[in-house]
């Protein structure tokens, strides 16, 4: 299942062909360069248009998850709490690979923001070998770890089973997602929101359609079940790299590619990773998280843990279009911090917590009114059902603050400060939420545990704030647009 993820889109040279050609500026060769529309666009127009395919994508690869979740539930309970356990070792698949996605196009923003268009596109080579790398070390943990994994948690025969047969699929044929992360965030980096959507949509797309044929083994098709599923999702993981390198060859411009008397540059690696190290710590901490939680929650039962990954798949809906808002905003940012120019900056980021604000309390509204008919989309019983409907209700009253700590927690990420990214995920993630759940199971049960996520979401919002004043004092009313 492919898990979801706080992807970091971001800027670039504005591709040929897309929108209006703007003036020259000189980079530091003395070359001429076409200047970058994040540099001249009005905001609020930028982020939408820039914002809007990234959150279509996103939005596809949400249903997605959703309906894979649905097929697998149709298989069992067993078999939903079998792919929850799981998902912490997705998680930390996604926190790599996002996490050095994150790290090579805030380079690569940067890079180009400074008019340095041939550094830019080492750094989106380096990207690419390190998608590899990536890749080599997750199959060699999963083939390594996923006989073991399981019995952590439960003695139950059948979820440690199918659970071992899904996680060793998606674990050691993994290269298409590291790879894709990559190549579409280095075509974002140009400007091109418009191909990254369409890859994205059609990998979700190729899984949604493959799901029910191989796990129920229609339309002549072996009944696979649990293999089915994750050979579903390697399928469109890998169809979508395939048309993102298709894409990134012909409709990238500005960036130069070749493998050619390719070297590893360490110089370039750490500086991508000095950003993208921070994120994947903090990325990582979400897996840490839900593993406590797994934990604290499967000694009331197996349902309560489905439950937990229901949720996650439902709130993909709303949270996944204020990641694409997000990384859209994180590009605009980028570029106008390498720019030095403050009075976007602060817009951009003004303009996108309004949108956040408005995503997210439309839906506080659906889960607040049809927790219901939510949870019967997953073939609930009884049991989840009780568990499931207080659950929703009471997690969904932190999406506003949610909301705006994301743009803040990006914004960080955008001017270099992955550190307060990170200190905010580990406040919120290990200091607060699974020690006040831990508590609030104790104290009031099941249905008290969910109360953790709105004490750790308010926490986080604070400490934002204060963090964004404190870089907002010291940082960006320093800046000066250059040449002025």
């Amino acid at each position: 299942m492919r898990a979801l993820s706080v992807s970091a889109r971001f800027c670039g040279l504005y591709s040929a062909g897309v929108g209006d050609r703007l003036s020259c500026m000189q980079n530091s060769d003395h070359a001429p360069v076409r200047q970058n529309k994040m540099g001249a666009k009005p905001v609020g127009q930028l982020v939408v248009t820039m914002a809007l395919p990234i959150m279509v994508s996103m939005m596809v690869q949400a249903l997605y998850n959703v309906v894979d979740s649905i097929f697998i539930a149709r298989i069992g309970e067993q078999a939903l709490a079998a792919v929850s356990l799981a998902f912490p070792v997705q998680m930390l698949m996604i926190s790599m690979g996002v996490g050095t996605s994150i790290g090579v196009n805030a380079l690569l923003s940067r890079r180009l923001g400074q008019q340095r268009p041939k550094e830019a596109s080492d750094v989106a080579m380096q990207g690419l070998f390190l998608a590899v790398l990536i890749w080599i070390l997750f199959a060699a943990i999963g083939a390594l770890l996923t006989p073991f994994f399981f019995h952590w948690f439960t003695d139950d025969p059948e979820i440690i089973r199918m659970g071992q047969i899904y996680l060793l699929i998606v674990t050691t044929l993994s290269i298409g997602i590291f790879g894709q992360f990559i190549c579409e965030r280095i075509m974002q980096g140009t400007g091109d929101t418009i191909h990254p959507m369409i890859t994205q949509a059609a990998g979700a797309i190729i899984n949604i359609i493959l799901d029910p044929i191989l796990i129920f083994g229609l339309l002549g098709a072996p009944e696979m079940g649990m293999a089915g599923a994750a050979v579903a999702t390697i399928i469109g993981q890998l169809s979508a790299l395939g048309l993102a390198l298709f894409f990134m060859k012909t409709k990238v411009h500005e960036l130069t590619f070749s493998f050619r008397g390719f070297t590893v540059n360490w110089h370039i690696i750490k500086e991508i990773y000095q950003v993208g190290l921070p994120s994947i710590i903090m990325q990582s901490i979400g897996s840490v998280m839900t593993i406590g939680m797994n934990s604290i929650l499967i000694a009331f039962s197996a349902t309560a843990v489905a439950v937990f990954g229901v949720y996650f798949r439902l709130q993909s809906f709303i949270f996944m279009p204020v990641f694409g808002l997000s990384t859209a905003m994180i590009s605009i940012v980028a570029y106008n911090y390498g720019a030095r120019n403050q009075h976007r900056i602060v817009q951009t980021i003004r303009f996108s917590q309004f949108i956040a604000v408005g995503i997210m309390l439309f839906g506080l509204l659906i889960f607040q009114i049809l927790p219901d008919q939510l949870l019967l989309l997953f073939n609930a019983s009884a049991e989840m059902m009780g568990i499931g409907i207080p659950a929703l209700r009471i997690i969904s009253l932190a999406f506003p603050l949610a909301g705006i700590a994301i743009v803040f927690s990006s914004s960080f990420q955008a001017m270099g400060k992955g550190t307060y990214s990170l200190l905010l995920s580990v406040t919120r993630q290990l200091v607060f939420l699974l020690p006040s759940a831990w508590v609030l199971a104790r104290i009031g049960g099941l249905d008290a545990i969910w109360f953790s996520f709105l004490i750790s979401e308010l926490v986080s919002l604070i400490m934002s704030v204060i963090l964004y004043l404190r870089i907002y004092r010291r940082t960006i009313t320093t800046l000066q647009v250059q040449g002025v």
